[in-house]
């Protein structure tokens, strides 16, 4: 499966790779032309390089099946990394279109963590107990859309440094998390939502098919969109974006509104695996997201995103904690080998943009 992609810094895309105000007819046709090989390259090392994360992820089940033999190999083992990758992916899945954007957000862990809370508190499952589980998944979802709304007007309307507006959801949203749970832990009561979340379907959790349906239709948006191409084109050359017509502070609000109903979407998962709502849910879990969406290839500087490498990278992470789990190792190993990952993803990708620039 392709993906869209776009020359670091550069404009391309269907939306913009048209003639803009002052080109004329053979400026606009080279630009086109610029484009099309640009893409046309990327195609070819995002082949490349989600086939070496193929790879990556084959090597270290390996390593795990012979460091912890049927343990490791088993089924059961299976469903639990599936399990333990479909939070963390669903998150990673709505990041990639931000990062993709040239945006970051570092508030998910703590939005997720809000909406557990806020979806478990008696009231909420009270109405629950009378109108069935939808009532908490409305909650959880409405409050995570409304956390990155408010995002997305600080930095698309208020001209607030992505980092910045993120990091102070960060502390707020854990805050009032706090507060709410009055830093205790709630537990899930209404057996209409266990029922329906921690079944199984086909032999496989409800959570991991969530991270199914939610994967497949971010690549579709991703690639097979006027959203999804936009998303590069604003990444790509902001400025660019905008001459071609593109609302690049709306379109920026959308995308911060997105990764606000994932995080809704993975309060519920969590809530479905461990039955309880705490503020402390979802703590550092941005980082994984981050740390897998970079893995996978998508580029921090923006306009270039990968759905297919960013699912390969939860999953990579995912046995990577699975086999430490595994053989009993020391987290604080596990936790330098994570670090040791991103810091290699990160020169791969300058490298792979400096190779770029010299032959364009």
């Amino acid at each position: 499966m392709s993906e869209p992609t776009i020359g670091a810094r550069t404009t391309g895309g269907d939306d913009i790779a048209q003639r803009l105000p002052g080109q004329d007819a053979g400026t606009a046709g080279g630009h086109q032309q610029a484009v099309v090989s640009t893409s046309r390259r990327w195609a070819g090392s995002g082949a490349t390089r989600n086939g070496g994360l193929v790879v990556a992820l084959l090597l270290l089940c390996v390593v795990g099946w012979a460091t912890a033999g049927s343990r490791f190999a088993s089924l059961q083992n299976v469903e639990v990394i599936l399990s333990l990758a479909a939070v963390t992916g669903v998150l990673a899945i709505a990041m990639t279109f931000v990062i993709t954007a040239g945006g970051i957000d570092l508030s998910v862990g703590s939005v997720l963590g809000l909406a557990s809370v806020w979806a478990s508190t008696l009231a909420t499952q009270a109405m629950a107990q009378q109108s069935g589980w939808v009532v908490m998944v409305g909650c959880a979802l409405a409050v995570g859309l409304g956390c990155g709304l408010v995002n997305g007007v600080l930095i698309a309307y208020g001209r607030v440094v992505a980092f910045i507006a993120t990091l102070a959801m960060l502390a707020a949203a854990r805050g009032l998390a706090e507060i709410i749970a009055g830093r205790r832990t709630q537990i899930v009561s209404v057996d209409s939502f266990l029922d329906t979340f921690r079944g199984d379907v086909l032999g496989l959790p409800v959570i991991v098919w969530i991270f199914l349906v939610v994967a497949v239709a971010g690549w579709f948006l991703l690639n097979r969109t006027t959203f999804g191409r936009r998303t590069v084109a604003v990444g790509g050359n902001p400025e660019a974006a905008r001459l071609a017509g593109i609302n690049v502070r709306r379109h920026t609000l959308y995308l911060y509104g997105l990764t606000g109903l994932a995080a809704g979407v993975g309060g519920v998962m969590m809530l479905a695996r461990t039955t309880a709502g705490s503020s402390t849910h979802g703590t550092l879990i941005e980082l994984d997201v981050i740390a897998a969406v970079v893995v996978g290839g998508t580029l921090l500087a923006g306009g270039r995103g990968t759905i297919v490498g960013t699912v390969l990278g939860v999953l990579i992470f995912a046995t990577l904690t699975n086999v430490f789990i595994q053989n009993d190792l020391n987290s604080s190993v596990q936790a330098v080998a994570k670090g040791a990952i991103i810091v290699g993803a990160v020169l791969l990708q300058q490298w792979s943009a400096r190779r770029d620039t010299v032959t364009t």
